[in-house]
């Protein structure tokens, strides 16, 4: 997926150009790294505003055309306003096709529904990840990460060794652990019936 925003040079900076620019419906921001100097941008805020909804927008490389010259980046990191809708800056990174990346992707869970732990065991699915830290090439790099759950039986985990990972990605985690990313949990409706169940014959 290619995904390209539009942007111009920004010649006005500070706290109070910046004001300036919000209140006429722009975004600042800032467009670093490589061996270029970082380069102040203004951006339409609303149009900026609806591509930051978009899962793709956080985890795929961008095009970034200022003043009509095309560059690869990703985006780093994104500053909000307190209580409104409003974004105050954004921070864009170069990149290039030998840097190995530092990212974290999303995980899109499949076949939940048709799970044992699902369809047999009554399980609820808790996901306990919904992004993994990756590295890779610029070129591997995944929109997201599938968790297939097909197989999960109930009271059952998956870790992240259980993960199957594109060709050129790594995990990029800095301990030994190996955290659960989701996990089959009986309903607390379940587990009390099952529980009663027992009881009752226990009695008998």
């Amino acid at each position: 997926m290619s995904i390209t925003f539009k942007a111009t040079r920004r010649e006005q900076q500070g706290s109070s150009a910046s004001r300036r620019l919000r209140r006429a419906g722009q975004l600042p921001g800032i467009i670093y790294g490589g061996d270029k100097e970082a380069t102040p941008i203004v951006m339409s805020h609303n149009d900026l505003y609806h591509q930051l909804k978009k899962e793709s927008f956080h985890s795929t490389l961008l095009t970034a055309e200022v003043d009509g010259a095309k560059e690869t980046v990703i985006l780093r990191d994104t500053q909000w306003h307190p209580y409104k809708q409003q974004v105050l800056h954004i921070d864009f990174q170069r990149v290039s096709a030998e840097q190995v990346l530092h990212m974290k992707v999303p995980l899109h869970f499949i076949n939940g529904e048709t799970s044992p732990a699902v369809k047999l065991g009554g399980c609820l699915i808790a996901h306990v990840m919904t992004e993994l830290d990756i590295k890779c090439l610029p070129g591997n790099l995944p929109e997201y990460i599938a968790v297939d759950l097909a197989n999960l039986e109930s009271g059952q985990s998956l870790h992240v060794s259980h993960l199957k990972l594109p060709e050129g990605v790594e995990l990029a985690h800095h301990t030994d652990a190996d955290p659960v990313v989701v996990s089959a949990q009986q309903s607390r409706l379940d587990a009390a019936a099952e529980a009663e169940q027992q009881d009752g014959s226990t009695a008998a």
